[in-house]
């Protein structure tokens, strides 16, 4: 006699959690600390100009719990940043930590009948991604234009060097455009 075993859903990922344990009984709480490996491009966890680098870990330290209408996930989600500053290109290297709350709809719940697909995300097979939300809550803590320092001066619009590198009276000469034609006709000293 052969067992009936059901079918496998493959490889889960990392960013899943469990509701099984707590069932639909508002109340019930499970606490979760688990460390995923950033993703890479084209789902890279940032902008352009910083995020969290590719395979790095990403901390989260997460609460599931079943209320009447889903599971409510808080916690916090914590990794480390690397990019370049706006400014002067240097590159550059930061943490970030972020709070996490999100509602997850039961599946024909009050709540999932009257919000549409993509307002709230929805407990599927017993199971919550969470990937989505903690990249959401990150990319909106970035900065758009990150620094090196508060201070940095950035890079001289003539010829690119950084202001910090250069002396005081740094300066380039301009010449009025109307007057290039008087420029061409003097003798150079």
């Amino acid at each position: 006699m052969s067992a009936h075993r059901p079918a496998s859903r493959g490889p889960v990922s990392p960013w899943v959690f469990g509701t099984r344990e707590l069932g639909r009984r508002p109340g019930a709480m499970k606490p979760y600390t688990r460390t995923v490996p950033a993703p890479g491009e084209p789902e890279r966890l940032g902008l352009e100009t910083i995020g969290v680098p590719e395979g790095s870990p990403v901390e989260l330290e997460i609460r599931l719990e079943s209320v009447t209408e889903g599971i409510y996930v808080s916690g916090s989600a914590h990794a480390s940043l690397e990019g370049e500053c706006a400014r002067c290109l240097d590159p550059l290297t930061d943490e970030i930590t972020v709070e996490l709350a999100e509602l997850f709809a039961y599946p024909d719940s009050v709540t999932d009948e009257t919000t549409d697909a993509d307002e709230l995300p929805r407990v599927a097979d017993e199971q919550v991604d969470v990937e989505q939300i903690v990249r959401d809550a990150l990319v909106l803590d970035l900065p758009l234009s990150p620094l090196c320092r508060p201070d940095c001066a950035g890079l001289c619009v003539e010829c690119g060097e950084k202001w910090a590198e250069l002396a005081p009276d740094h300066g380039h000469e301009t010449l009025d455009p109307r007057w290039a034609a008087l420029r061409e006709r003097l003798p150079a000293d």
